[in-house]
């Protein structure tokens, strides 16, 4: 058998038949056999007690063998075969009965059964009574055996597949299956092979004891991991020997944490080697880029954290199915009353004779029962007589709708992603119809409402800001198309100025074609046809993470270029490395972005082969003495020059979209521009002229230098999308990544020189600490350097005191300081993710005191986090500031339509993010989950009794303009829109907290107060917050509220918040798959959000709505023409129809005909639900199925059967007809009524449609005629012989089946035609449209919408023109304690325009919180509108200066016209925004 070398996810190998067999054949070693046969002998007991251990001992298993086996303290591990099915071919019976008898309708139908067999109470045949639920049951039975018997085929393929252990009586790796590995084997993989357990790596063939992964069967990221060999091992320069391994390995029991893990290795001299998660090859990963890798088995089989994070289909109850459930106890009810009337009236009948009539037998004393223990038999008979009001086959046609549901659901087209060739995925079976209730939803933003795709867009060194306004150009025009390099270099060429192709510093990759994404894994549509790429399993042509080419390719901005070349040229004159003010920054700032990351390089031609070694430089024909002399020639001229050109090419504020950015960010910068490209000697660069001689020279030098430096280009792959992007940032500006190690790390400057930089620690990122260093030994210098790069909230804390510095010094980094914290807030502002970048210089002797404290923290077992956590932030203080970086994150195509379309259907969008809060509410306006109108609370605090306070006064106020509204539409005679049950908000407020707040509310008990604000607020934005507060948020919404709730993430951080809604949505993004496999329902885009629930989750919830409450009136109607028939027989439990057509009539006759409408009726076509998103309020309002309908349908059920029972009853009344000749015709009628009652409530009709209804019919009387026919003596002492011939035969039978249905149904078409006459609703006018031609129904559908939002917009604001609207409505505006750099900002802010603070705001106050207190009133008290003048001040002065457009739209243009009218008080955000 040959090695099976599997490059994709193992779940979709196929395998030869034959495969099995041979397999079986080789690998069931004597050995293997013997194991086994210990493992199914030994006791439960022990293995209970080794698993109730903290801890896990592991040792060889080569000295134990096959002979010594029970000796072995590994064999109490669980083995590797995995075992995934229920069943096996003896349990599966008995097993299976017992799990369906879990279900309480089963158990009841069965005790119902077994009564009928006790023949003082039995009803009718005992053995026809077991049909019904033998037939239910055993549907059930098959659909869980063949689910398992799939899962047998999965669990064989991978217990089958091939893998190398070490054996010790061959003294070699010998194949065996994957079952057969045991915890203590040493296995031995290689390139591309899946991994079989847990293993701990103890060799691999890289020379520094690296091992790369790929993750994606895991987690679904496709970028390479890192794995180390443990620690002492991978100084090895000779092969591992497993049997010189002595070893004892101490670790944790088994998880399902994949992040975590550690232990230590003790040696036989009792010395102790401390690893973690960092060794571990965890299984269903795949080996990538290392020829070979060996280790021994930690985890196997169950036991390993990928199979106990592998949890399968979540089970949730609906909210349906909690419906069903109440209305089954009623239905219980209403048989208990019809059984006590039955019981009641058989006693009083009895009662009535003189003497006891002929057919009551004593028994065999010659004792009569008496009435009441009679009675009391009834009442038993009665039960099994009437069992079929409830529904027994509703649970089983509900699972097969569902599943059709499901099935409808997946093969959408319209959710198909063709680029990431992923449909949806539909995880939870049982909830379809939740999703056409949501009432709220709760949001992720990065990844979620963004594209996760990480753009450079601007940057900042050393307080001088750098627009970089080619590049936004490029992003505005650019469209990610599959285009071929000519196509793509006009593109560039029509957008960019010619000289930025030319210039190498204008960094492209050259050659895309094996890089792009959308070669390996976009599909091709043909049709409706689904052709899946194969581009996750090809190892070679596998994608790259975050490499697309709106990723890769970075504009330089010019002035930023011109300042790094100056940088260079004194770099080259003065090396080793001065300390000048702003070369050095630049320098280092750019370093910082090529070096201070996890980011391995690969070559475009080879993208999975790292690069370790730096590709050798071909002579580039001009040495660096030539460079250097060119340089020197061109100094003074370079000097001399004015930089206005480029300059004015790249104006430092027309990219921002605020209106007052562009004049403060250009008054920031002019006195800047000496600094930034200033000379040693300090000369100021003055004067004005041609910059062309200086600059083509420097591009000649540049060129000649990048053209011939290095011949390939390089690919990264970075853990996260901000690696990436910052790596080729610096790449465009000639700071070029070249090759990573675990040691080293290579960098190619822009003049060529490769500079090595030795690695000496690298301290990752994590949530706690929110930034992560690399701590280097600069290779001229010779100086310890750490590059830190962070969130700015951490790194702004870590500077170092300025104080301590001389005076010049101090001013300088203060400038600094301040001025990259204002550009960091226009940043947020313009929705930028910001990073600020950091170095700090150390000396040996404090390297060498930190680093020995780190390693004894690396050693440590106990408390090994919480000291490595104490090491690094002991490390990462006092901290220069380089500068700080702003990384677009753009929208997802199509997020405004879809929030808007969702906010229309009455659905509250929350957005729990943990972003920071400028960016968060940027994104917010962007995707119009706020409004320009709205007025926006921002709550900050810390303290109970401050947001305590805040909380109470902001809610009254919100609901003394809620009060006000309301007479106001009354006087405009405006009719107010249906709300939904969530109570619809009025649109006018917005509310903003962060993480601090929330721990706040939580822990002071404001729950109450603050959901009371939020159900007046238009949207909700909590910023800040960690993954437990937004599960929490999300419970208390659910809980206190009682409202359907869907969360939606896409990352591990969102897995929490997605489990704790009734409904958890996945997005299958670039942060891998955590929050996919915790959905119910998974997709690729969020704007597919849209149809999922308006369409589909409105259909789900309509058809399987009116299917159940459908089932219950069949059922009623039915069992009611029993009943009624009890009157006239003494109430003796006899029937006047067939048991046979009886036990049918559920069961064939009227089954198919509701499982169709379940699975295929539609209301309205998905163009009118898209078109009209109100519609959605009706599954909201659970408007179809809810207890007021289950009351007037089963109201409705007893008036049809009382038709179908008395017309044809007074028919035939004083005939001679006998009984089954009086019950065939009541049953052929009922049959009919039944479905022609659903025929009234289909919406659609289709072929299907038609064939099942008439086929029910059809197969009723064929069966009919030829049960009677053949059955002469079936039923003793009644004989249906002939009854239904002889009914066909006689016209008043046809007579009644035409009048008695439509007597029966009058009612119900009255009401409906009623419905339709007197004040048409929305439904009734949608379902109208439906009916429109296509081109006359888009048109009607716009006039209805364009009708509602003047509705709307009269009801919101006043009737006034729009630059009086802000003084028009009433405002509040309270901003408590505000966060001091944020308070710092508006300060900045207001002085920009010439105004002071206090002139701006009169009325703002210092507040012992340390924050800020504004209170503004703007005009209209009391609902008495006043000139916007008299107010404090009219608004013309915003508090906090914002931006109106939206980023993904504009790209950083700014009309002059908007910037213009900024001081003219029509910039409602800004006056509306509040902050608290």
């Amino acid at each position: 058998m040959s090695r099976k070398s599997v490059p994709g996810c193992f779940s979709r190998m196929i395998w030869k038949k034959h495969f099995f067999k041979e397999t079986c054949c080789r690998c069931g070693a004597p050995d293997t056999e013997i194991q086994n046969e210990e493992l199914e002998k030994r006791g439960k007991v022990k293995k209970r007690k080794k698993k109730n251990e903290n801890k896990r001992v592991i040792i060889s298993n080569l000295p134990f063998g096959s002979k010594k086996w029970k000796e072995n303290p590994n064999r109490y591990y669980d083995s590797n075969k995995i075992k995934t099915t229920k069943y096996t071919i003896l349990t599966f019976l008995p097993k299976n009965i017992y799990e369906q008898f879990h279900r309480f309708a089963n158990i009841y139908f069965v005790v119902i059964a077994l009564l009928n067999f006790v023949p003082v109470v039995n009803a009718f045949q005992p053995e026809v009574s077991v049909i019904p639920i033998c037939i239910i049951m055993a549907i059930t039975a098959i659909k869980d055996a063949w689910e398992d018997f799939w899962r047998y085929k999965l669990d064989k393929e991978i217990n089958h597949m091939g893998c190398y252990i070490y054996s010790r009586e061959e003294r070699a790796y010998v194949e065996k299956c994957w079952k057969d590995v045991r915890v203590g084997d040493f296995v031995q993989l290689q390139c591309n092979e899946t991994i079989p357990a847990d293993i701990l790596l103890l060799y691999s063939s890289d020379q520094n004891g690296i091992c790369h992964l790929e993750t994606a069967n895991l987690d679904g990221e496709t970028n390479l991991k890192q794995r180390q060999v443990v620690m002492g091992f991978s100084s090895q320069n000779t092969l591992f020997e497993p049997e010189f391994f002595q070893n004892t390995i101490i670790c944790e029991i088994p998880n399902n944490d994949l992040n975590k893990f550690k232990g230590y290795m003790e040696q036989p001299n009792h010395e102790r080697i401390g690893f973690n998660i960092e060794s571990l090859l965890l299984r269903g990963c795949t080996i990538r880029n290392t020829e070979a890798a060996i280790g021994i088995v930690i985890y196997a089989g169950h036991e390993t954290k990928a199979m106990l994070n592998n949890n399968g289909p979540r089970y949730k109850r609906s909210k349906i199915e909690r419906r069903m459930n109440t209305d089954i106890f009623l239905c219980v009810g209403l048989l208990f009353v019809m059984c006590l009337v039955g019981a009641v009236g058989h006693g009083i009948w009895t009662e009535s004779f003189s003497e006891h009539p002929p057919y009551d037998v004593p028994d065999e004393n010659g004792n009569f029962l008496s009435p009441i223990l009679t009675g009391f038999y009834m009442f038993l008979t009665m039960i099994i007589l009437l069992q079929v009001l409830i529904p027994i086959s509703l649970y089983v046609s509900i699972e097969l709708v569902k599943l059709g549901q499901v099935f409808l659901i997946h093969n959408d087209i319209d959710l198909y992603d063709e680029e990431a060739d992923l449909p949806i995925q539909c995880r939870a079976l049982n909830i379809t119809e939740d999703l056409g209730q949501i009432q709220y939803i709760f949001s992720d933003k990065t990844g979620t409402l963004t594209e996760n795709k990480m753009v450079f867009r601007r940057c900042t060194v050393d307080g001088i800001e750098f627009s970089h306004q080619e590049n936004a150009r490029r992003l505005e025009t650019h469209k990610e198309l599959d285009l071929d390099d000519e196509d793509f270099a006009k593109l560039q060429h029509f957008t960019l100025p010619p000289m930025n192709i030319e210039r190498p510093a204008t960094y492209k990759q050259r050659t895309m074609r094996p890089l792009r994404r959308c070669q390996s894994a976009r599909a091709h549509f043909q049709g409706h046809t689904r052709n899946r790429s194969l581009g996750r399993c090809d190892s070679n042509q596998s994608q790259v993470a975050f490499s697309s080419t709106i990723e890769k390719d970075v504009t330089p901005d010019s002035r930023l270029l011109r300042c790094v070349r100056e940088a260079a040229l004194q770099t080259e004159n003065l090396s080793p490395f001065i300390h000048m003010k702003t070369s050095t920054s630049l320098t280092d700032f750019f370093l910082a972005l090529a070096i201070c990351n996890t980011v391995l390089v690969s070559t475009a031609t080879e993208p999975r082969q790292r690069v370790t070694v730096p590709p050798p430089i071909k002579p580039s024909g001009i040495t660096l003495e030539k460079i250097h002399q060119i340089f020197q020639r061109l100094k003074l001229a370079s000097l001399s020059q004015s930089f206005s050109s480029s300059q004015s090419s790249s104006d430092l504020g027309t990219s921002f979209s605020a209106k007052n950015t562009e004049e403060h960010l250009a008054a920031l910068d002019c006195c800047d521009n000496d600094d930034c490209c200033a000379s040693s000697g300090g000369d100021e660069l003055q004067g004005k002229g041609s910059t062309d001689i200086g600059s083509a020279s420097l591009d000649e030098v540049f060129k000649s230098v990048t053209n011939s430096s290095l011949p390939t280009d390089f690919c990264y792959e970075a853990e996260s999308p901000d690696e990436a992007a910052l790596v080729y940032a610096a790449q465009a500006y000639s700071f070029t990544l070249v090759s990573r190690t675990p040691e080293q790390v290579t960098v190619r400057l822009p003049q060529g020189t490769l500079l090595t930089f030795d690695i000496l620690y690298t301290l990752g990122f994590d949530s706690v600490r929110k930034r992560m260093s690399v701590v280097v030994r600069h290779p001229l210098t010779k100086e310890i350097v750490v590059y830190t790069k962070g969130a700015d909230s951490v790194i702004m804390d870590l500077l170092e005191d300025s104080a301590k510095a001389d005076i010049s010094a101090e001013k300088r980094m203060k400038r600094i300081k301040e001025k990259t914290q204002k550009h960091l807030d226009y940043y947020a502002r313009d929705g930028l993710r910001t990073l600020c970048i950091a170095k700090k210089v150390l000396n040996e002797d404090d390297f060498q005191k930190w680093a020995n404290f780190r390693r004894e923290a690396e050693a440590a077992i106990d408390n090994r986090d919480e000291l490595l956590m104490e090491t690094a932030q002991h490390l990462e203080t006092k901290l220069t500031l380089l500068g700080a970086t702003g990384i677009e994150d753009r929208l997802q195509d199509r997020v405004p339509d879809t929030i808007a379309a969702l906010r229309e259907a009455g659905i509250q969008i929350w957005v729990l993010t943990g972003d920071k809060q400028e960016t968060a509410v940027n994104i917010a306006y962007s995707c119009k989950l706020l409004n320009q109108r709205d007025t926006v609370f921002t709550v900050n605090t810390e303290n109970k009794e401050t947001c305590e306070s805040v909380l109470n006064l902001t809610l009254e106020e919100v609901r003394k303009n809620y009060e006000v509204e309301k007479p106001r539409r009354k006087i405009f005679g405006i009719i107010p829109t249906s709300f939904s049950a969530s109570e619809a908000p009025s649109p006018e407020f917005g509310l903003v907290i962060d993480g601090r707040t929330l721990n706040v509310i939580f822990q002071g008990g404001l729950e109450e107060k603050f959901l009371a604000l939020t159900k007046h607020c238009r949207s909700v934005l909590c910023c800040r917050s960690t993954p437990l507060q937004k599960s929490m948020v999300v419970k208390l919404v659910r809980r206190q509220l009682k409202v359907m709730t869907l969360s939606i993430g896409d990352g591990a951080n969102d897995v929490s918040m997605i489990q704790a809604a009734d409904v958890g949505i996945g997005i299958s993004g670039q942060e891998g798959m955590q929050a996919v496999m915790a959905s119910d329902f998974a997709i690729s885009r969020f704007k597919h959000l849209k149809k999922l629930l308006l369409v589909h989750g409105h259909w789900c919830y309509a058809r399987l709505a009116k299917m159940v409450i459908y089932f219950f009136y069949k059922n009623v109607n039915y069992v009611s023409l029993l009943f009624w028939y009890q009157f006239f027989c003494g109430f003796s439990g006899s029937t006047m129809i067939d048991y046979w057509q009886m036990i049918f009539f559920n069961l064939f006759f009227t089954s198919m005909p509701p499982l169709l409408f379940g699975v295929l009726d539609r209301d309205f076509s998905a163009e009118t639900l898209l078109g009209l998103p109100e519609l959605y309020k009706k599954g909201q309002n659970s408007e179809i199925y809810k207890l007021s309908t289950f009351i007037i349908t089963m109201l409705d059920a007893f008036y049809q059967s009382l038709i179908c029972f008395f017309v044809p009853y007074l028919t035939y009344e004083d005939s001679d007809i006998d009984v089954f000749s009086f019950g065939n015709p009541i049953n052929t009628i009922s049959l009919l009524t039944i479905l022609l009652h659903q025929a009234l409530e289909m919406k659609t009709w289709t072929l299907f449609h038609v064939v099942t209804m008439t086929g029910s019919v059809v197969f009723y009387l064929v069966f009919s005629l030829i049960y009677n026919a053949a059955c002469v003596v079936c039923n003793p002492p009644t004989n249906p012989y002939w009854i239904m011939e002889k009914q066909l035969a006689d016209p008043t039978f046809y007579l009644l089946c035409l009048i008695t249905p439509a007597i029966a149904l009058l009612p119900r078409f009255f009401i409906f035609a009623l419905r339709g006459t007197f004040g048409p609703s929305l439904i009734l006018k949608a379902q109208q449209l439906d009916k429109l031609p296509k081109g006359q129904q888009d048109l009607e559908i716009q006039k209805l919408r364009s009708r509602k939002q003047t509705t709307t917009g009269a009801s919101v604001a006043s009737p006034a023109s729009n630059d009086d609207l802000d003084q028009n409505i009433s405002h509040l505006c309270v901003s408590p304690f505000l966060h001091p750099a944020a308070a710092a900002v508006s300060h900045g802010d207001t002085e920009s325009q010439g105004l002071s603070a206090s002139e701006v705001n009169p009325l703002r106050k210092r507040t012992p919180e340390g924050g800020y207190y504004f209170f503004n009133r703007w005009a209209e008290e009391e609902g008495t509108a006043t000139d916007s003048s008299a107010g404090p001040f009219s608004g013309h002065y915003p508090l906090v200066p914002s931006r109106v457009t939206n980023p993904g739209q504009d790209g950083g243009k700014q009309t002059k016209d908007s910037a213009n009218n900024f001081n003219h008080g029509s910039h409602r955000r800004s006056v509306s925004a509040v902050t608290l």
